[in-house]
């Protein structure tokens, strides 16, 4: 059963010569509305300011236009801080220095929650079982007689402080905005009768607010935005989750056999969490089919986890990950991804040794544009390790392995941290939330290991709770690696998450500088090249024994 909402809006501009006041809902495809919502926003313009008017129809086109393309893992109060603050910048730069100011309620449905993002003093109520609750706070003086001069608005000053409110959505209820010209002349007496009246027909209803403002002498712009939900949807769960108890569990396929549009190759690979197995297209061209294993068949967790994967993949669309079929044609529980010629860096790395230093350069940058990638979609992989990173033939690096990937708000948060041990942040052992930096760390491990062949602390085995020291020198097991490599690898693994790199982005730049960066620290000739040292410490040995020799003979 999908989210039905009735809305209806009224503005008029009463005794002043400009209405400035921007009133705006945005109804989005079914698929936008299951994962951004239903858009709906009220902005008041500030008079006396260069153009207000401007400033609040401005401001709710940007918010029109750009909400709905920003990535659908960002949560919604994310999303709207984002935009609301790149809206600021602009409202004080087009300004040329006069005050371009707006103040602005948005309001944003998503299956049985809603979100609040507020600044200045319009208003957003609720009106449900004959209450009505106001769910902002104004942004005003509270001293006598400054009650209309704001403390917030966008444009107003460089930080700009947004108020976020959520909850949970009854159905019936009826949520307002409106604009200071509306409740400051009716009050919420008044406000609360006409509700009573005629809340049924919302647009008769957001029509008397505006005119009631008017008639009692409101001497501002009045608008009203009035959202009443009718229906809400049966699970918040997202619609791709849903399919996971509707489908059945996929049947074992045979060499040859024909499924749902595919011919069945071979049967690749199954472990606990998974089964995988060749197929191919119509076309003839090769494809990965991943399902559960037999043991987890009716697991509804798991058949969550699958589909969750298969989404975050179709979210991270690029070349540095695995493409995923669009899969017109899908009655069982599975999903399809393409398969590349190539090898992972864990069977690189056991067949050749460790990288060059060239080759692993570029590996590193690769990857740390990858991890950017998945983190400003808010997106956190969880398990990156040799056996993740693909190298294709067509030269590209691959994240493989969403099965443990984890987005606040979206994924189930577990008691246990998941991912290999030997790569898991220290934090992570200590019960802490997944987080961007756990990531990095892990990647730090892996570009260790892909340097030396071996883990910065040793490696760490199940169920075992490791002890953190300081890392192995990576200048001992690479001599050939240059010094400030050191320091930046140090840096990536560190045991305290704000000693190492705060975004991929950050350590990307940080590697691409490479020597031109000064060492945190000196390090000592028998970390930099302890085999040339005990040469060294030797030749001078046996030069000394000679003198003293040669010495000893001529005095005798």
């Amino acid at each position: 059963m999908p989210l039905e909402l009735a809305f209806a809006e009224a503005t008029a501009t009463g005794p002043r010569k400009e209405n400035q006041d921007a009133l705006r809902s945005v109804q989005p495809s079914a698929a936008l509305a299951a994962t951004k919502g239903h858009l709906f926003a009220l902005a008041d313009g500030v008079s006396g300011c260069l153009d207000g008017g401007l400033a609040a129809r401005a401001t709710l086109q940007a918010l029109a236009q750009d909400y709905y393309s920003t990535p659908e893992t960002w949560p919604v109060a994310q999303a709207l801080e984002r935009l609301l603050l790149a809206q600021n910048r602009w409202l004080q730069a087009a300004g040329n220095g006069q005050p371009l100011l707006t103040t602005l309620t948005a309001l944003v449905i998503r299956g049985r929650r809603y979100t609040l993002a507020h600044v200045g003093d319009c208003r957003a109520y609720r009106w449900h079982g004959g209450r009505l609750t106001c769910l902002t706070v104004d942004h005003v003086w509270q001293q006598a007689g400054m009650q209309h001069v704001l403390t917030r608005a966008l444009g107003l000053e460089n930080h700009l402080v947004v108020d976020f409110r959520e909850g949970e959505l009854d159905a019936g209820e009826t949520l307002l905005l409106v604009s200071d010209g509306v409740w400051a002349a009716l009050g919420e007496d008044s406000m609360r009768h006409i509700l009573v009246d005629g809340v049924m027909d919302l647009d008769a209803t957001a029509q008397a607010l505006v005119a009631g403002a008017l008639h009692a002498g409101g001497q501002d712009n009045a608008s009203a935005l009035l959202v009443r939900v009718d229906r809400l949807p049966d699970i918040s769960l997202a619609d791709t989750l849903a399919n996971a108890d509707t489908w059945p569990p996929l049947p074992a396929l045979k060499p040859g056999q024909a499924f749902e549009g595919w011919t069945v190759v071979e049967r690749l690979a199954e472990s606990r969490q998974s089964l995988l197995y060749r197929v191919r297209d119509e076309a003839g061209r090769p494809w990965l089919l991943k399902t559960l294993p037999a043991a987890l068949q009716f697991d509804t967790l798991a058949g969550h986890a699958l589909l969750m994967e298969e989404w975050f993949l179709r979210r991270v669309a690029g070349r540095a990950f695995v493409e995923v079929h669009p899969l017109p044609r899908r009655a069982h529980l599975y999903f399809v991804q393409r398969e590349y010629p190539g090898r992972t860096l864990a069977q690189q790395l056991a067949s050749d040794g460790p990288l060059a230093l060239a080759d692993w350069l570029d590996v590193a940058s690769r990857l740390l544009r990858a991890l950017g990638q998945l983190h400003r979609r808010n997106i956190l992989h969880r398990d990156i390790k040799p056996d993740n990173l693909h190298r294709g033939q067509d030269g590209e690096l691959r994240l493989l392995d969403f099965g443990l990937a984890y987005c606040p708000q979206l994924s189930q948060d577990l008691q246990d941290s998941p991912g290999t041990p030997s790569y898991r942040a220290p934090e992570s052992f200590e019960g802490a939330a997944p987080s961007p930096a756990q990531d990095l760390y892990a990647a730090g491990v892996t570009l260790y290991q892909l340097l030396t062949g071996g883990y910065p602390y040793g490696e760490v085995e199940p169920f075992q709770r490791p002890r953190f020291g300081a890392p192995a020198s990576v200048l001992r097991r690479r001599p050939d690696a240059p010094a400030w490599l050191e320091d930046w690898l140090q840096r990536a693994v560190a045991v305290e998450p704000g000693d190492r790199f705060e975004t991929a982005e950050e350590a990307l730049l940080l590697l691409e500088q490479g020597e031109r960066q000064p060492l945190a620290r000196p390090l000592p000739l028998l970390q930099r090249d302890p085999l040339r040292t005990w040469q060294v410490v030797a030749a001078c040995s046996l030069t000394l024994n000679l003198l003293l020799i040669l010495l000893w003979l001529y005095r005798h």
